[in-house]
This record gives C-alpha cells, sequence and structure tokens, in this order.
C-alpha cells in the first residue's frame, strides 16, 4: 500500500446488523484497543459493516484490488471458515481472533474459552447448583462450540444437569431463550449467557416478572462490560479484557506487516468477576 497516498488502514469486516454492533461493549472496546497499538504507527482501524459472509468475501476482493488495506482482522471464526483462505489466496495480509485450524498458515490471537466455561461452571457447582442452563452464541462459531464442549465435560464430571438454547447474541433472543430454559423442568438455578447483551437483557425481564435474582435464579454473563456492573443486581462474568484483546490483534498485524513468522499467540485471560447476580441455589449448598 502507498501511504504516501492516505492513511494506513487496517480492515474490519462484521457480517451484523449495524444498530447491534453500536451496543455491542464487545467490539468497540477491540477497536480501542487494536488502534491504541496501531495510531503510533500511523495505522487505524477501518469498519465496516455488511450483510452476509458473501458480502464480507466481496469486500476483501475489493481491498485487494484497490490496495485499500494494508491487513485485515477476522473475527468471529466459524467451523469449515473460508474466509483465511480468500485472504490467502488474495495476498491480503490477516489476523485472526480465534481458533483455526484450516490450511491457510496465519497468525492468531486466541483466548481460553474452554478453560472460561470450566471454571463457571465449577463456581456454580460450588454454590450448590445442579440444573445449570446456557443461553448460547451461534453454534457454528468456534469458540461457541469449545464452551458447549467444556460444559457437557464439565457435567459429565461432576453429574450435572445442563441444556443449552441457542440465540444471535442480541438482547431480544436473550429475553426468549432464558425464558425457555427456565419454562423447563427441572427449570435451572443458574444460567449463563455467552454475552453481555444478552444477559443484561434477560435479567431485566426476570425481574420485570417478579423473579428474584440470585435467590430463584443465579445469572453469569460471557464478556464483562459497563452493561454487567450497571445491570441490577449487578451481572457475575467471565471477564476478557476486550482492550487488551485488541492490543494483543494490533501488536499481531504490526508483526505480520513486518514479516514475522505465522504463529498462535494467547489473548489476555478470562477471570471471574463474581458480583451480586450469583449466589447460593435455592435451599442452599448441598
Amino acid at each position: 500500500m502507498d501511504t504516501t497516498t492516505g492513511p494506513r488502514l487496517i480492515g474490519l469486516v462484521l457480517t451484523e446488523n449495524a444498530a447491534q454492533v453500536g451496543v455491542e461493549p464487545f467490539f468497540m472496546e477491540l477497536i480501542a484497543g487494536m488502534e491504541q497499538v496501531l495510531a503510533p504507527t500511523g495505522a487505524g482501524v477501518l469498519l465496516l459493516v455488511v450483510a452476509d459472509l458473501a458480502a464480507e468475501l466481496a469486500t476483501y476482493r475489493r481491498w485487494a484490488d484497490e490496495d485499500t488495506v494494508e491487513a485485515v482482522v477476522v473475527v468471529n471464526i466459524v467451523h469449515a471458515d473460508v474466509r483465511p483462505e480468500t485472504l490467502a489466496a488474495l495476498g491480503l495480509p490477516a489476523v485472526l481472533a480465534g481458533r483455526y485450524t484450516g490450511p491457510a498458515t496465519l497468525t492468531g490471537v486466541v483466548t481460553d474459552d474452554a478453560g472460561a466455561m470450566t471454571a463457571a461452571i465449577d463456581l456454580l457447582v460450588t454454590l450448590g447448583h445442579r440444573v445449570i442452563g446456557r443461553v448460547s452464541g451461534p453454534a457454528g462459531l468456534v469458540h461457541t462450540a469449545e464452551r458447549t464442549a467444556a460444559m457437557h465435560a464439565a457435567a459429565e464430571r461432576l453429574g450435572l444437569q445442563v441444556r443449552i438454547v441457542e440465540a444471535d447474541y442480541s438482547a431480544e433472543a436473550g429475553v426468549r431463550a432464558a425464558r425457555e430454559l427456565l419454562a423447563g423442568r427441572p427449570a435451572p438455578t443458574a444460567v449463563i449467557f455467552d454475552n453481555d447483551v444478552m444477559a443484561a437483557a434477560a435479567e431485566e425481564d426476570l425481574v420485570r416478572s417478579g423473579r428474584r435474582v440470585p435467590d430463584q435464579v443465579s445469572l453469569l454473563a460471557f464478556a464483562d462490560s459497563a452493561l454487567c456492573e450497571l445491570a441490577v443486581p449487578p451481572l457475575s462474568a467471565m471477564s476478557i479484557d476486550a482492550h487488551e484483546h485488541g492490543v494483543s490483534l494490533g501488536r499481531a498485524v504490526l508483526d505480520v506487516l513486518t514479516g514475522a513468522a505465522r504463529q498462535d499467540r494467547a489473548g489476555p485471560p478470562i477471570r471471574m468477576q463474581q458480583r451480586a447476580s450469583t449466589g447460593p441455589a435455592p435451599g442452599g449448598i448441598s
């Protein structure tokens, strides 16, 4: 890319509804972290929201043809993901935010989603919960599958009942899925949500309907944010520092642009942030 004709740009494409992106704290913090690293080098993030995978792939082809960006960051890695191979064929440098096992040789920044799910289940078990529900993200995402496998493994190890309802990360889907879980018998005494938006919306719906959190049901979110802190009661969360994750991605991009060898790098650790939305299972710890 000829940097004399304009700013250096690193592309990031999201295939989500633009309005949803506007309320998704994780991505905003991720971009802020990337730009903290990129800005001193004269680079910035070019964010584009498109309708679907076909539009995302078309964007990469256009960017490669027009020399728009120096590199791209790819998020929400799915099984049999075609994007890494497409980018390799286009000769467009890329960093993957997540685990990828396909043929393309690209650098990735990988977080321990399985370990975080295991830690979440272990916490709930120490509080006496034996029936645990989960509102997951889309099943096709690699990190969703990693969390699901870890949840089932923990259930088998500890003799738990677990139920999972798939959703799409939106507030509305989180509410619907939580209602579905809690209408089951036996109803879960704790529910894990795969993002903060679904958890906060579901908690508001439950409290409004008269269900006491955490006395009747404990709630725990993945992806901590201000939404979790401002919820009533404040939501416990498996907290990945999205800003630091963005910093890791930004550093990986700069390394790739200087010709560093492909390697998977560990993302920031996922830590438990326990707040008022989790408590002992109804009836006390057994």
